[in-house]
């Protein structure tokens, strides 16, 4: 495995064939050259629908389960856009800039603008009940990186699994 995705987070995932793959890739994510592009569902409207969210994480002060936005934490840089906004919440394309443990669910909560189902991390378990959300909205939708044998620059995508887009239709119908 050459990185790993959020319990309870869907998408795109890269695993090495090889240990040089392994190798190139691991160093791939490291100097951040992957592009890494997700899809949230947020809460809400965040307001600028299109910016970057530039706020240091590290774990909780009161619960080491989870992470929070603290002074003194590792630096963390998220950008987004609103691609759809409906009546109760809005999709957001994210790039991260870095890739940290629950970074885009810290980051948009830190907002007051939670994923979608996001218990932890101060979702409405009402609206998450009435999408039939049971975990966050979060899918990893797309990778790109140069591939590890010759360089060439690869890009992979994948759609959202039926939980997440039953979720979207719902809120479709209702705008």
């Amino acid at each position: 495995m050459v990185h790993r995705l959020d319990a309870g987070t869907t998408g795109v995932m890269v695993v090495a064939k090889s240990e040089h793959a392994y190798t190139v890739l691991k160093r791939a994510f490291k100097e951040r050259t992957v592009d890494k592009r997700y899809h949230a569902l947020v809460q809400g409207h965040p307001d600028p629908m299109r910016g970057t969210i530039d706020a240091p994480i590290d774990r909780h002060p009161k619960h080491d389960y989870k992470f929070a936005v603290v002074a003194g934490g590792r630096p963390s840089v998220t950008h987004y856009e609103v691609i759809e906004a409906f009546r109760a919440a809005s999709l957001a394309d994210v790039k991260l800039e870095t890739g940290r443990t629950h970074q885009i669910r810290v980051h948009f909560s830190a907002l007051r603008h939670p994923c979608v189902g996001d218990l932890t991390y101060g979702a409405d378990p009402v609206l998450a009940r009435r999408l039939g959300v049971t975990r966050q909205w979060l899918h990893a939708r797309g990778l790109g990186f140069a591939h590890p044998a010759d360089g060439r620059w690869v890009e992979f995508t994948t759609d959202y699994p039926d939980d997440l887009e039953h979720a979207l239709g719902i809120l479709r119908s209702e705008s």
